[in-house]
């Protein structure tokens, strides 16, 4: 299991409606393609901190990661609704324990 973590820092302006309609349209685009596994999404708790929003994609193997970082409802996304938004992101992609139960992996 892949695990693709994204942080994101966003542009002053952008204020708790738009940072729900984000959240809104990250589950409701993403989910769309077939190779996610699962997603995670939300928006910090403490204002003072970096890394506003944070993305978490599940996917079966790092081939299905390359399909879903190129399928063309994640490159609309990330044009429509993330880079008009935000001033900077961190993306880590993690390999789960592939002999373990998902539950504890």
């Amino acid at each position: 299991m892949i695990q693709h973590v994204v942080l994101f820092n966003l542009k002053p302006e952008i204020d708790a409606e738009k940072i729900q309609w984000m959240l809104r349209e990250t589950r409701i685009r993403l989910l769309k393609i077939p190779v996610v596994r699962g997603l995670r999404c939300g928006h910090r708790i403490d204002p003072g901190t970096d890394w506003a929003l944070f993305l978490m994609i599940e996917l079966d193997s790092a081939e299905k990661l390359a399909a879903y970082l190129q399928d063309p409802v994640h490159v609309r996304f990330v044009n429509e609704v993330i880079k008009p938004n935000i001033t900077d992101r961190i993306a880590l992609d993690y390999q789960g324990d592939p002999g373990a139960d998902p539950l504890f992996s």
